[in-house]
């Protein structure tokens, strides 16, 4: 018989006993700040390590990020659960690896505007259980983890939702040429308020403001109470659009016009903050879902020195430039230990109080001890997923490929047997393959691969279902 979300949360309790061991430690970190924070994300599209003055780009200014990440923690080590954006969404909402939720596929990487899936109502997200503490939660932007009325954010724990439910380069209208000189009316993309479309096709010249109005507007309404607000920027995922405000801005060009945006979008948002007062009370973190498209050259971002981007495991695929910021509470500096995407839903939880769900298998940390300056992060391994398959695994400073692939193109992807070997903080580029020297590193990394593999349970794959 199947339950209404808010019937199964209920009868699941938050401090059962259940059926799947966890990776998840508990609260470590105890912040010394005010319980029940307000927590904001902030999430890129396509945003590479490379793109922001803070993360090394030398054309692209962004001063709002860069005074974020001085204010605050800027995190080298920081990584999406995958390479491309629908897993990379769930995976940061539910605080699970996509292959738990049948959210990844080795077929359609993404869900499109004729897929009939999306994120299981059996999953508890970060908005869910954040309400169960009182607080009021809102999706602004893109949310891409279904378009049909039952995966909506409304129906899974948002309160009000704003934005477009797919990638801006979907509904095409097959007009050639079009992302050489982008125009709205080249795509139908839909933007919704709720559960309605309230404009189609949705004018992407000024998401990014109306964006920013929107979570304005929010935060000025719920300045008296705890709030979530998950904004999910719909750039720099190409077409590349931009307000006029901001065209031919930057020394970058479009890309960087867009980047610049964005920034600007952000230091709006902190500035709300301090002006309301509630800077000490919010915990702010910026960070993207992968990697650049480098496929759109000189319209896709750029990964540093760091291989390969989206659509690929190397690590421009999935590490990401990211920096938390909470004034008073955060230990401002440079943090080098691992962490991901994954750790928001369990960090936010012990912040709010909210006992992380105990009958499934989690697969994030508490990141309050490397946040408040008490220790490293917890994190010291991190699965690299293409699809259903793991193609690589990171360990302490060494990562293990066992198949490589680019992210796009006709190449066909390779086993390795040894995989190739990298130490990642001697060469992050993941150039030089010591794997001769380190049999020790593949052996103890194959085990963790098997004792990951006991923790799955067979699901249903979201993906594949289409119209």
């Amino acid at each position: 018989m199947r339950h209404s979300r808010r019937e199964f949360i209920k009868q699941l309790g938050w401090g059962t006993a259940a059926l799947a061991t966890t990776r998840y430690w508990g609260c470590r970190g105890k912040s010394p700040g005010p319980s029940k924070p307000n927590i904001i994300v902030i999430f890129a599209d396509d945003l590479g390590y490379g793109d922001l003055g803070v993360f090394g780009n030398p054309t692209i200014h962004t001063p709002q990020l860069d005074r974020m990440a001085s204010e605050g923690q800027k995190w080298t080590s920081f990584y999406s659960a995958c390479s491309v954006c629908t897993p990379s969404r769930a995976a940061l909402l539910t605080g699970r690896l996509p292959i738990r939720s049948g959210m990844c596929s080795d077929i359609n990487r993404v869900l499109f505007p004729n897929s009939t899936g999306g994120l299981p109502d059996s999953e508890i997200t970060l908005a869910e259980a954040l309400k169960t503490m009182g607080y009021v939660t809102t999706c602004v932007g893109k949310w891409h983890l279904g378009h049909l009325p039952p995966y909506l954010p409304t129906r899974h724990g948002f309160d009000s939702y704003f934005g477009i439910p797919y990638s801006n380069d979907m509904d095409s209208r097959g007009i050639k040429g079009a992302f050489a000189d982008p125009k709205s009316e080249y795509w139908n993309v839909p933007l919704m308020r709720d559960e309605d479309i309230i404009e189609r096709p949705a004018r992407q010249e000024t998401l990014t403001r109306r964006y920013t109005e929107e979570v304005l507007k929010f935060i000025n309404s719920q300045k008296d109470k705890p709030f979530f607000l998950y904004l999910a920027h719909t750039f720099p995922h190409v077409p590349l659009f931009r307000s006029e405000e901001f065209s031919g801005r930057s020394l970058r060009g479009l890309f960087g016009d867009v980047i610049e945006e964005i920034d600007w979008s952000t230091g709006r948002i902190l500035d709300t903050l301090r002006d309301l007062g509630l800077d000490r009370r919010t915990l702010v973190v910026f960070t993207s879902d992968n990697g650049p498209w480098l496929s759109y050259r000189q319209q896709g971002g750029s990964a540093g020195g760091l291989r390969g981007g989206k659509g690929s495991t190397f690590e421009g695929g999935m590490r990401e430039p990211t920096l938390f910021w909470w004034p008073g509470q955060v230990s401002p500096g440079l943090e080098m230990s691992l962490g991901s995407t994954l750790d928001i839903f369990p960090t936010a939880c012990c912040l709010a109080g909210v006992d992380v769900p105990s009958d499934r298998t989690m697969d994030g940390f508490d990141l309050g001890p490397a946040l408040f300056g008490e220790n490293p992060s917890p994190r010291d391994i991190m699965f690299f997923y293409r699809g259903t398959r793991i193609f690589a695994v990171r360990k302490g400073p060494y990562k293990a490929h066992f198949i490589t692939r680019s992210g796009y193109g006709p190449d066909k992807e390779v086993s390795h047997d040894p995989p190739l070997v990298y130490h990642l903080n001697h060469d992050p580029a993941e150039k030089y393959n010591i794997a001769e020297q380190h049999t020790e590193i593949i052996e103890d990394i194959r085990l963790e691969v098997e004792r990951h593999r006991q923790s799955l349970i067979p699901v249903k794959n979201q993906l594949d279902e289409r119209i």
